[in-house]
């Protein structure tokens, strides 16, 4: 029975406790005045730092069991050979995971290193293993294409892809991956936040009430505030 489909309110309770932790360690930022830019040009009054989740220890034990448990739950629990880390940031997430599952660790480059092997798998490729592809989040999905890609292109299968947060305001973002026979799996969405900082009076509400503004158009929102209204940040 899957956290997805059976146990919704199992899955609620994770997003929110994760909703909890990441606005406390201060990985959910939200600009009071001028908005932050992406490297695409995207403009958006909020910003995820995953990255400073592995400054904090217990915080990080406490979404790690609930990775554990949503893998295990919505993927299966001997349906993984191997955990394969996106450059950069999955690449701690995937080893404490694989540590986790007691599975094999590998990661994969954004591109070819250019030298020696050339690889751009990094750890023991096995023909036809099933990987779980890790990254620490998600925007609009184009760099997990990319990822899925080169661990197809080595030979394994990948059917699955895992983060701690996902944005989910960018329709084409579970669409292209489940063109591709790829399922996403996450902890917390931006509406998850959202939810828990409305209910806890944790932000100013006007505040609040520009971050729904841009989760709603988020294409609109970073137009009307000097950003490019095109292509989301791939990640």
């Amino acid at each position: 029975m899957s956290l997805e489909t059976g146990s919704g309110h199992r899955k609620q309770a994770i997003a929110t406790e994760t909703a909890k932790m990441l606005i406390e360690a201060k990985a959910i930022l939200f600009s009071e005045a001028e908005p932050f830019t992406f490297t695409s040009g995207l403009c958006s009054p909020v910003y995820t730092d995953m990255r400073k989740i592995i400054a904090f220890p217990r915080i990080r034990t406490r979404l790690l069991d609930f990775a554990v448990e949503t893998i295990e739950s919505e993927i299966g629990y001997a349906a993984l050979d191997v955990i394969a880390g996106g450059e950069t940031a999955g690449i701690p997430f995937a080893a404490w995971i694989a540590d986790r599952l007691a599975l094999p660790m590998q990661y994969v480059r954004k591109k070819p290193k250019g030298f020696g092997r050339n690889a751009r798998i990094e750890g023991m490729v096995s023909e036809g293993a099933r990987a779980l592809l890790v990254e620490d989040l998600a925007t609009d999905g184009g760099s997990k294409v990319g990822f899925v890609n080169a661990l197809r292109e080595a030979g394994q299968r990948c059917e699955a892809t895992f983060v701690f947060f996902f944005y989910d305001i960018f329709p084409q973002a579970r669409a292209q991956l489940s063109a591709m026979g790829v399922t996403l799996h996450a902890l917390v969405t931006w509406r998850d936040i959202l939810a828990v900082a409305r209910s806890r009076g944790m932000f100013d509400a006007a505040m609040l009430d520009r971050v729904e503004s841009f989760l709603d158009a988020p294409m609109a929102w970073s137009a009307a505030h000097g950003g490019v209204a095109g292509p989301s940040p791939k990640s």
